[in-house]
C-alpha cells in the first residue's frame, strides 16, 4: 500500500501560528505492516493529526512495508508501525501505534499540544 493522504476536511487549527514552524511543511511517512489492527490505529492517528494541525501543510505516505520492503529497508525501518518525519528538521522516528497523541504532537513539535 502506498497512499498519500491529504486531508480536505476542515482545518480545526490549533497551531502556533506565531512560531516560524506555522507555514512549514510536514513531510511524513507512516510505515505499517499490513492492515492489522495495530497498523489501523496507527494510521487513524496520523490522519487525525494531521487533519487537525496540519491542513494544508502535510504530506503524508503510508507505506506497507510489505509490499514495498526496499523503502522500509532504505529508511532502515525495523519496527512497525514507525512514523518517519522528514521535513521540516530534525528528522524523527516515533515507533508503536502512536497511541499517545501528546507524544506525538510534542515529538513533531507541534505548538498547541498539552
Amino acid at each position: 500500500m502506498d497512499n498519500r493522504l491529504n486531508d480536505q476536511q476542515p482545518p480545526v487549527s490549533t497551531w502556533d501560528e506565531g512560531t516560524d514552524g506555522g507555514s512549514q511543511r510536514f513531510i511524513l511517512r507512516l510505515y505499517v505492516t499490513g492492515m492489522t489492527p495495530r497498523s489501523l490505529r496507527a494510521i487513524a492517528q496520523m490522519t487525525s493529526i494531521c487533519s487537525e494541525y496540519l491542513p494544508d501543510r502535510h504530506d503524508l505516505e503510508i507505506i506497507d512495508i510489505y509490499q514495498h520492503p526496499s523503502l522500509a529497508s532504505q529508511d532502515q525501518i525495523i519496527a512497525s508501525p514507525t512514523l518517519l518525519k522528514t521535513s521540516p528538521p530534525p528528522e524523527i522516528r516515533l515507533i508503536g501505534e502512536l497511541s499517545n497523541r501528546e507524544r506525538v504532537l510534542s515529538s513533531l513539535g507541534i505548538a498547541g499540544s498539552e
